[in-house]
């Protein structure tokens, strides 16, 4: 199965327009202000304006809800990815409204029985390196903890992912793979982005 390509933490316009070009299944804004991504004053036409092919995705961090269902409309969101201790309740308040993209922070002492709970209010889930600034670290997790998630829900694959884990993402036979998601480990600088590098990246992941 074909990987879908997140490419997430876009905030500087020229750069937005260069990575639109690479048609990415979709791409993430940053909307937590306590992230070096934090898309801040960006103006939301550039955001909703974007082909609709290209799912637009908010990422969130304990927002409170009306703000988050603010956002779906005023920058036309196709999803969101909540990144912090959302709980399923949170989740069920906003399907139908987007996409619904739980993140979780995975390490050897995650419990994946908790994501049970979650499994009705989500589209998918977003797997993602435990770190104390919700993502972003550029560092991976062993992905042979995947082992333990027995749940069907499909999951976007995320933490310190670049080129050079093109050989092991090839490796991994898991039809609930669904999506790859990038973004540190193709940065300049912290929300702008080596197109040559992701383009590269695009095509070698199209082949596996």
């Amino acid at each position: 199965m074909k990987h879908k390509l997140k490419i997430c933490g876009m905030k500087i316009p020229a750069n937005i327009a260069e990575v639109v070009a690479l048609q990415p299944d979709y791409i993430g804004f940053i909307f937590y202000s306590g992230s070096k991504r934090f898309i801040e004053d960006l103006d939301p036409s550039l955001i909703k304006n974007i082909p609709a092919i290209i799912k637009t995705t908010g990422v969130f961090v304990n927002e409170d809800l009306e703000t988050v269902k603010n956002a779906i409309v005023t920058y036309k969101l196709k999803a969101v990815q909540l990144h912090g201790q959302e709980s399923a309740a949170y989740c069920k308040s906003l399907k139908g409204h987007a996409e619904v993209i739980k993140a979780f922070g995975i390490d050897e002492n995650f419990d994946f029985d908790t994501l049970d709970e979650y499994q009705a209010y989500t589209d998918y889930f977003l797997f993602d390196t435990q770190t104390a600034d919700h993502g972003g670290s550029g560092k991976t997790f062993s992905w042979q903890l995947l082992e333990n998630y027995k749940n069907r829900k499909p999951y976007f694959l995320s933490g310190g992912i670049g080129v050079e884990q093109l050989a092991e993402l090839e490796m991994i036979q898991d039809e609930r793979l669904y999506a790859i998601d990038v973004n540190s480990r193709f940065e300049l600088s912290p929300g702008l982005k080596n197109t040559v590098l992701l383009s590269t990246f695009k095509q070698a992941l199209d082949k596996i």
